[in-house]
C-alpha cells in the first residue's frame, strides 16, 4: 500500500481513522491529551512510521481547513465591540511579544547557531509564529477560552497571523541583497497594500452580503443547501484572504467576527463543527507525518539543543512580556508554556525562504523538525506544569472568612439550592450562618442582601469555625454529592446532637444518606419534577383534583419503592415503575391488548439517577 501513497484512497482513509481511534482515546486516557494522540498516530501511520503515506504536505494542505473552520467557530464567538475591546492586547502585547521574543531568537541562532543574519531572523519569526491550531485546541479541552487569559492569547495569535504579510516581504528583502530576488517579486508596500485591501473587502462583503445570503438561502434552500452556504462562506473568505496574500484562517475568523450577531449564528456553528473536528485531526495527524526521523536521527544534536534553546527562550520573552504587562504569574506561566513553540506559519515562512535561496534545503529541514518537535512537546510541558504548579489561590477581597459563627442553623452551600432553602427560615426570623466556596458566588450574593461567609464544608476546623458545635440544624446544600457525603460524615462523627438536612442527587445517593442516618434528605429534582407533571396533565386537560391525586400517588409509589430498596437492594421495587413499553398479551377472543410492563434494571437505574444541572 505504501507504493500508491502518493494519493489518497479509501484505505488510507481508513488507516487515519483507525490511528485517530486508537491513538487519542488512549492518550486522553493517560492525561496526555487529544493533540499528542493525534501527533503520534501520524508519526505510527506516516512515511517514517509504517509508511502508509509518502507525501504528508498534501495531506497538511487539505488539512490546514480545520485551523480555517477552527478560527470561524472563535470569530463566532467574538463580536465585532469585543474584537474592538481587545485592540490593546492585540497591537499592543501582540506586537511586542513577536518583535521582542523575534529579536531574542535570532540572538540565540546568530551567537549560539552560528548562523548568518538572514537565517538566523527568517528561522527565528517562523518559531515566533506559535501554533493556533495547538494552543486553541489546549484553550478549549482546559475550558480557558472565553476566561480573560484565554483572549488575550487569542488576541496574541491573531497578531501573530497578520505577521505573516511583513515577515513573508522580509524574505523577498533578504532575496534581494543576496541577488536572488525574481524580477516580479512585488516591493513590500504593494504585498501590504493587498493585504488591508483584502482586509477590507471581506469586511464589507461580511457586513452588507452574508445576513441577505443566508435568509435568502434559509427561504428557499433545504438543509444541505444551508449547509453549503456555510462552507462556502467559510472558504470563500479564507481563499479571498489567501489571495490577498494573509492567512487562510484570518479570512474564516473575520467572516466568524461579521456572522457573530448574525440570526443564524447558532446555525452556522453546528454546521461546520462537525468539519472543523475531523479536518483538525487531520491537520496535527499531517504534522506528525512530517516529523523527519532519519534527520532528527543524523542531526540529533543540533535539532535538539535548537529545540532547547529556541523554546527556552522564547519562554522567558514571553514571561516577562506577559508580566509587564500586568498578568498574574500563573497566567504569565501558563502562556509562556503554551506559546513556547513554533507553529503552521513556520512551514509557510520557510518553503518561501526555500524558494527564495534564503535557506538551503537542510537549513529548512533542521527548522521544520524543530518547530514540530516544538509543537509535539507542548502538551507535555502544560501536563507537567498543571502537576507541578501549586493551585490557583482564591482572592478573598471583599470576603469575610467564616469565623466564630454561632446562629441556629448552619448552611453549607449557597447555590440555586441553598438560595431558596434559606428564604423560609429567614421569613421566619431564624438565625442562619450561610457558608460557599465560590467566591463568585459570594459576592453576588452580596449584591441581593445576603452575608455569606468564605468557607469549605468539608473541613473539620471550618466546620467548627462556623459553628456547627453550636447549631441546632446543618443544613448540606451543596452541589457535589462526595463533598456531601464527606460533610455527612464529619458532622455524624464530630457534631452528633445537630439535626442534619441534607440535599440528594438521586436514589443511589439518597440510599447512602439513609444509611448514614441523617435526619432528613431530599432528592433535588424530586418535587419540582412532580409539580411540573401535574402542571402538564392540567394543560392536557385533566381535572386538577385529579391531577393532585395522581402526584400523591408516584409520590406514594416512590416512599413504597425506596423502602423495598433499603431491604432488597437498588433494583428492587421495579414493579412499581410505570414504563410506557408495551408487549401484547393474547385475549379469550384472540384480539390483541397491549398492557405496561416493568421497566428493565437498566431503565430504573437511569431513571433514579436523575442528574442536577450545575448552577
Amino acid at each position: 500500500m505504501a507504493a500508491d501513497s502518493t494519493s489518497i484512497n479509501l484505505a488510507h482513509a481508513v488507516a487515519l481513522l483507525t490511528a485517530s481511534v486508537v491513538a487519542v482515546p488512549l492518550f486522553r486516557k493517560l492525561g496526555l491529551g487529544s493533540v499528542l494522540g493525534y501527533l503520534t498516530a501520524g508519526l505510527i501511520v506516516g512515511p517514517f512510521g509504517f509508511g502508509l503515506f509518502s507525501d504528508p504536505v498534501a495531506i497538511l494542505h487539505v488539512a490546514e481547513l480545520g485551523v480555517v473552520m477552527f478560527l470561524f467557530i472563535i470569530g463566532l464567538e467574538m463580536r465585532p465591540a469585543k474584537l474592538w475591546a481587545l485592540r490593546r492586547d492585540i497591537f499592543g502585547l501582540g506586537l511586542v511579544q513577536v518583535v521582542t521574543c523575534g529579536a531574542m531568537l535570532s540572538a540565540v541562532g546568530i551567537y549560539l547557531g552560528g548562523l548568518s543574519m538572514p537565517v538566523a531572523v527568517i528561522g527565528a519569526m517562523g518559531f515566533v509564529l506559535s501554533s493556533t491550531a495547538v494552543i486553541m485546541k489546549m484553550l478549549d479541552e482546559r475550558g480557558e477560552t472565553a476566561t480573560p487569559g484565554g483572549q488575550r492569547a487569542v488576541s496574541i495569535l491573531l497578531l501573530e497571523d497578520l505577521a505573516i504579510v511583513p515577515l513573508l516581504a522580509l524574505v523577498a528583502f533578504f532575496a534581494a541583497l543576496d541577488g536572488n530576488s525574481a524580477g516580479e517579486t512585488q516591493p513590500a508596500w504593494v504585498s501590504i497594500g493587498i493585504g488591508i485591501a483584502a482586509i477590507l473587502a471581506v469586511v464589507a462583503a461580511g457586513r452588507w452580503l452574508l445576513n441577505p445570503l443566508f435568509n435568502l438561502v434559509a427561504t428557499l434552500g433545504g438543509r444541505e443547501i444551508m449547509l453549503a452556504a456555510s462552507l462556502m462562506v467559510v472558504l470563500g473568505a479564507a481563499l479571498f484572504m489567501q489571495w490577498g496574500g494573509l492567512s487562510m484562517a484570518m479570512g474564516a475568523f473575520l467572516a466568524g467576527v461579521l456572522l457573530s450577531e448574525s440570526t443564524f449564528r447558532h446555525q452556522l456553528e453546528a454546521d461546520i463543527d462537525p468539519f472543523k473536528g475531523l479536518l483538525l485531526g487531520l491537520f496535527f495527524l499531517s504534522v506528525g507525518m512530517s516529523l523527519d526521523l532519519s534527520l532528527v536521527l543524523n542531526e540529533w544534536a543540533i535539532i535538539l539543543a535548537g529545540v532547547a534553546a529556541f523554546m527556552v527562550a522564547k519562554a522567558t520573552g514571553i514571561f516577562l512580556i506577559a508580566l509587564l504587562f500586568g498578568s498574574s504569574w500563573r497566567e504569565a506561566v501558563l502562556r509562556a508554556a503554551l506559546f513556547a513553540q513554533g507553529g503552521e506559519f513556520a512551514f509557510v515562512l520557510y518553503s518561501a525562504a526555500l524558494s527564495a535561496g534564503v535557506f538551503d534545503q537542510r537549513s529548512a529541514a533542521v527548522m521544520s523538525a524543530i518547530v514540530i518537535l516544538s509543537m509535539a512537546l507542548t502538551p507535555l510541558i502544560l501536563l507537567l506544569l498543571d502537576r507541578v504548579m501549586p493551585k490557583e489561590e482564591v482572592s478573598l477581597d471583599g470576603v469575610d472568612l467564616a469565623e466564630g459563627l454561632k446562629n441556629r442553623v448552619l448552611i453549607i452551600g449557597f447555590g440555586r439550592f441553598g438560595q431558596l432553602v434559606s428564604q423560609p427560615l429567614l421569613a421566619r426570623g431564624v438565625d442562619v450562618s450561610l457558608i460557599e466556596i465560590d467566591v463568585d458566588m459570594i459576592r453576588a450574593a452580596g449584591n441581593f442582601g445576603f452575608k455569606v461567609y468564605y468557607g469549605d464544608g468539608t473541613r473539620l476546623d471550618v466546620l467548627r469555625a462556623s459553628g456547627a458545635e453550636t447549631a441546632e440544624a446543618i443544613l448540606v446544600c451543596v452541589d457535589n454529592q462526595e463533598a456531601a457525603d464527606k460533610i455527612v460524615q464529619l458532622v455524624k462523627s464530630e457534631f452528633p446532637v445537630a439535626k442534619l438536612f441534607v440535599r440528594s442527587f438521586d436514589r443511589g445517593h439518597t440510599l447512602r444518606l439513609i444509611e448514614a442516618r441523617v435526619d432528613y434528605q431530599i432528592r433535588e429534582t424530586f418535587e419540582s419534577a412532580l409539580a411540573f407533571g401535574k402542571a402538564v396533565l392540567v394543560g392536557l386537560g385533566f381535572d386538577p383534583a385529579e391531577a393532585e391525586a395522581t402526584a400523591r400517588d408516584v409520590r406514594k409509589r416512590d416512599d413504597e419503592r425506596l423502602a423495598l430498596q433499603l431491604v432488597g437492594g437498588f433494583t428492587a421495587g421495579r414493579s412499581l415503575l410505570r414504563g410506557n413499553m408495551t408487549t401484547p398479551e393474547p385475549t379469550p377472543l384472540t384480539q390483541p391488548k397491549t398492557k405496561a410492563t416493568p421497566l428493565s434494571p437498566t431503565t430504573a437505574e437511569v431513571m433514579d439517577k436523575d442528574k442536577a444541572p450545575k448552577p
